[in-house]
């Protein structure tokens, strides 16, 4: 960047230059708050299921003994409430909030645990939802968390950028669908998360086949998938290939997740229980 273009805010820019230290755009936890490993879950568009599988993961971490948070930075499409049956208002004081929890222990924050209506827009521009993002984790009193799981908006845009550069993220989980495009798209966010030296840990392909309940075969609903072909070109591991099942929406839309299990995941967990090795 043109030094005389700069305005020496490192949390806005996503240029390289050498006067950055990654170190200096972290931003501090509240007093109060302990949180041991952070893992992103990004992707590149929406509706491919990374709220479902931010959820899961937290799920079986919280059912390995662990304790787990899930920080829903999807500001102007919160899920995460719903989804576990968890309902606001969360409350706290001046200078903190409080989580609240699901009735697995599971701790959370999200926009919709703020608004007056969960159903409520939030109309607000790029610049402010990241700064809502960024006191999620400065203002909230995170109560000795193992694993915090951070639930992204689709995109590269600035909540992503947001987070990369204030939260100490450990690895990055990318979800994706089979649809070709989405390989492309799939790309963005790896290539956005190695631009930001953080490390994917594995990609999950959300949606990848329907088994007939009648004869147990497999079929590739939306199409032969392109996942492994992404995942060797950029030598990260395709950890979980997660199957059609209207069960898993049934039971978000009932906020029941905490009573699905979903043995693909199983590589995903272990790998993530590894960041704390």
């Amino acid at each position: 960047m043109d030094s005389t273009n700069c305005n020496h805010d490192c949390s806005s820019c996503s240029e390289n230059c050498s006067s950055r230290s990654p170190e200096s755009w972290l931003k501090p936890l509240h007093e109060g708050s302990s949180v041991k490993k952070v893992i992103a879950v990004v992707s590149g568009k929406g509706g491919v299921g990374k709220s479902l599988v931010t959820g899961l993961l937290a799920c079986e971490m919280q059912r390995r003994g662990h304790r787990t948070a899930v920080l829903d930075a999807d500001v102007t499409g919160p899920s995460v409430p719903q989804m576990f049956g968890v309902e606001g208002p969360a409350r706290g004081g001046e200078d903190f909030i409080l989580p609240l929890k699901s009735m697995g222990g599971i701790q959370m924050m999200s926009m919709n645990l703020l608004l007056p209506h969960t159903t409520d827009p939030v109309v607000w521009r790029g610049p402010i939802i990241a700064g809502a993002v960024e006191q999620f984790w400065t203002d909230v009193i995170w109560d000795d968390v193992d694993y915090m799981f951070v639930d992204m908006p689709p995109g590269t845009g600035d909540v992503p950028l947001t987070v990369f550069q204030s939260l100490p993220v450990n690895g990055v989980v990318v979800v994706a669908s089979p649809q070709e495009l989405v390989g492309m798209i799939v790309e963005k966010a790896v290539n956005m998360a190695n631009m930001m030296n953080k490390q994917v840990i594995g990609l999950v392909e959300n949606m990848s086949y329907f088994t007939c309940p009648d004869c147990g075969k497999k079929h590739s609903i939306f199409g032969e998938s392109h996942i492994d072909e992404i995942a060797q070109r950029f030598g990260i591991p395709v950890v979980a290939k997660l199957p059609i099942d209207p069960g898993y929406a049934d039971s978000c839309d009932a906020g029941k997740i905490e009573t699905l299990e979903v043995p693909e995941l199983k590589e995903l967990a272990d790998t993530v229980e590894g960041l704390l090795a």
